[in-house]
């Protein structure tokens, strides 16, 4: 257990026995219940309503009002980010806090699941399950606010941005939400899990994601003389191959690296060698000292590569987030808030080589990310980032659970 937060007072002569952590945890449990029992039906509704009305990264000014006009209701005192998108709202006793992060930003996708609550806005939708993520966390502020006593102080950081790089966790750390923060936690919708189910690891839950462009050129020419030029296309083919090739053969596979080219271009005529190419990909680790190292080992290897061909070439490297590495101990507070749901309610989850910018709070205090199950149990698992993508709402209600356990039980 966590042993920041307030410690039990001692007791004086004839003072009432004090009740134990056990009791104080089920008594807020138990408080948490009625509330869910009393506002279940906002929580949907909260949600329904950030759906239908999803905004663009950096453009979510009418989520982040909506969110801040039920926690002042609440008679809390949130303070948005100076940009008007993103907000941080602290309750409990001052000290060390524990901080839970939930992403706002919707995707550049259009909806087709046909919902009632379907997407208003063209080419835009929650397909990631922000939505849904937004609205536990504005449901767990809510319903601890209405306790009693906290053992421990909470932030809550409404980020805006999640999708784009550089992502809004870079502003949210510059802006100081990791000040007085001890650890932070967050949860994210997984589709291949049921509702009521979450997924935890320690380690690497997620992969650093760079993207890798390289521009060449060359003088061109007929391709029935390709000694009198440079051939590009065939210096794109050793590139293609050559560089995933060699960095699995200097890289330590446990690191789940993989290098994935996912754009080429060059040339229109079958008998001319291009004078200009492009190729895209992305290459992910869940190792942080791997990530480190990849920037000049592509530069490196790319070098190596071309240098016999003649070709000339610019690599734009552009670094992405780091992996989300799940500290042990607060990996343990975790999975200790799911158990509290059930025995059945813990899962184990694999690695993902998707990248997230929650990892950049990691890179100020220790923290932990589960996988909140989505799935209804029927029917296809329709992956996020799909126009097709859709929750089943029973797991709203078990992600303010698990993340009110987390503060109840941190004593």
């Amino acid at each position: 257990m966590s042993t920041i937060g307030r410690s039990p007072a001692g007791r004086e002569e004839g003072a009432a026995p004090h009740r134990g952590p056990q009791l104080e945890v089920a008594a807020g449990q138990a408080a948490i219940e009625a509330w869910l029992r009393e506002h279940g039906d906002d929580l949907i509704g909260w949600r329904r309503h950030i759906h239908a009305n999803p905004e663009l990264s950096r453009a979510e000014h009418a989520t982040t009002e909506f969110v801040e006009s039920w926690l002042v209701k609440a008679g809390l005192e949130p303070r948005k980010l100076p940009t008007g998108t993103g907000l941080i709202c602290d309750i409990g006793p001052a000290g060390p806090r524990i901080a839970l992060r939930a992403d706002m930003d919707a995707l550049p996708l259009q909806e087709y699941t046909g919902r009632p609550f379907a997407s208003t806005v063209p080419g835009v939708s929650h397909a990631c399950g922000h939505d849904a993520h937004t609205s536990i966390l504005l449901a767990t502020a809510l319903a601890l606010a209405d306790l009693d006593e906290l053992p421990v102080g909470v932030r809550f950081i409404f980020q805006h941005a999640e999708e784009v790089m550089p992502g809004g966790a870079i502003d949210m750390v510059a802006a100081g939400a990791m000040d007085d923060v001890a650890r932070v936690f967050a949860l994210h919708c997984d589709p291949r899990l049921e509702a009521g189910r979450l997924g935890v690891r320690v380690g690497a839950i997620t992969s650093a994601a760079d993207t890798v462009e390289l521009v060449l050129d060359s003088p061109g020419g007929h391709t029935s003389r390709p000694h009198l030029t440079s051939d590009l296309v065939y210096a794109i083919g050793t590139v293609i191959t050559g560089l995933p090739g060699l960095l699995s053969r200097r890289i330590d596979p446990r690191t789940s690296t993989v290098m994935v080219w996912g754009a080429v271009s060059a040339g229109k005529a079958p008998n001319a060698i291009p004078q200009t190419g492009m190729l895209t990909g992305t290459v992910r680790t869940g190792d942080h000292a791997t990530w480190s190292l990849l920037e000049p080992m592509v530069r490196e290897i790319v070098d190596g590569l071309l240098a016999p061909t003649g070709v000339r070439y610019q690599l734009n490297y552009k670094r992405g987030v780091p992996p989300v590495v799940n500290d042990e101990a607060c990996t343990r507070m975790l999975e200790d808030a799911i158990l509290g749901l059930g025995p059945d309610a813990l899962s184990d989850t694999p690695q993902s080589g998707g990248g997230e910018d929650f990892s950049w709070y990691l890179e100020e205090v220790p923290g932990a990310m589960g996988r909140l199950g989505v799935w209804s149990g029927a029917g296809p698992q329709l992956d996020i980032h799909q126009p097709t993508f859709d929750i089943d709402e029973r797991a709203l209600a078990t992600g303010v659970r698990v993340l009110t356990n987390l503060v109840l039980q941190s004593h």
